[in-house]
């Protein structure tokens, strides 16, 4: 179990007010169906990248992010400096972790793809050298170190998905952590109306003009095939570019 700490505010230097536009665009139109407007947040700023490298920092405490499923740890460097960073499971109050090619593998440290063994726990993923970690960071997923291959290292994710990396692309050891978020009950609207998300109404409830699905007498959508708004199959048919750049990396599609 984490111990959180709910008393003390975020810091404030590494917090900005996160504006809402409710899904629309920047003509004022609807372009993300079902937000609306939510509480006043603050986005915590996380080091993605740990640029700050072969010094050691100290878990000062961890925190919940209105932002994210996946709660966040506030680490206090040698010199002074303060970051947040994704909470690896494991990952206690008072721990030490550290960004460098020569790091231990352990919980929360940083290092390239080529110094980690095969079969260790990784996330918060480069897709670029340099990019700052954007892959496996929700609540409880990891990817999986399988084999090194020349200049790529595979990686199986949380899908399925087994995929090439770049060797000197960073990771972080272990997985990322809260993974009871799944099995977090709502329990009533109004708190997804505080987060921001607007009620959905099924396709069988409206009428013909609205939705592929309305129309008939009582309950007489059951049985068609699953559908979007505007006709197309929302239920088996891939929805990747068979173009994309990155198929190439790509060993093997997850699971439908």
């Amino acid at each position: 179990m984490v111990l959180l700490n709910s008393s003390q505010k975020p810091e404030k230097k590494l917090t900005s007010i996160l504006k809402k536009k409710s899904g629309r665009d920047s003509s004022g139109k609807i372009s993300v169906r079902h937000q609306g407007k939510r509480q006043k947040r603050y986005y915590r700023k996380i080091d993605f990248l740990r640029d700050k490298r072969d010094i050691e920092a100290k878990v000062l405490r961890i925190e919940y992010d209105p932002n994210r499923n996946a709660f966040i740890a506030l680490i206090e460097y040698k010199d002074g400096e303060r970051r947040y960073i994704l909470h690896p499971s494991k990952l206690a109050i008072g721990g030490m972790v550290i960004s460098s090619d020569k790091a231990e593998i352990s919980v929360g440290n940083a290092l390239p793809l080529d110094s980690i063994p095969v079969g260790v726990e990784v996330h918060n993923i480069e897709l670029y050298p340099g990019q700052g970690g954007i892959m496996v960071r929700g609540a409880g997923t990891f990817a999986s170190v399988v084999a090194k291959d020349g200049h790529y290292v595979h990686l199986k994710l949380s899908s399925g998905e087994l995929r090439k990396f770049l060797k000197n692309c960073w990771a972080t050891i272990g997985r990322v952590g809260n993974i009871e978020h799944k099995e977090q009950i709502i329990g009533k609207a109004g708190r997804n109306r505080l987060k921001g998300i607007r009620p959905t109404v099924r396709g069988t409830a409206q009428n013909p003009r609205s939705h592929p699905h309305g129309g008939g007498e009582g309950r007489s959508g059951e049985g068609m095939h699953a559908k979007t708004p505007w006709g197309k199959p929302a239920r088996g048919n891939r929805t990747r570019s068979k173009k994309k750049w990155s198929n190439s990396l790509i060993l093997k599609r997850r699971k439908k």
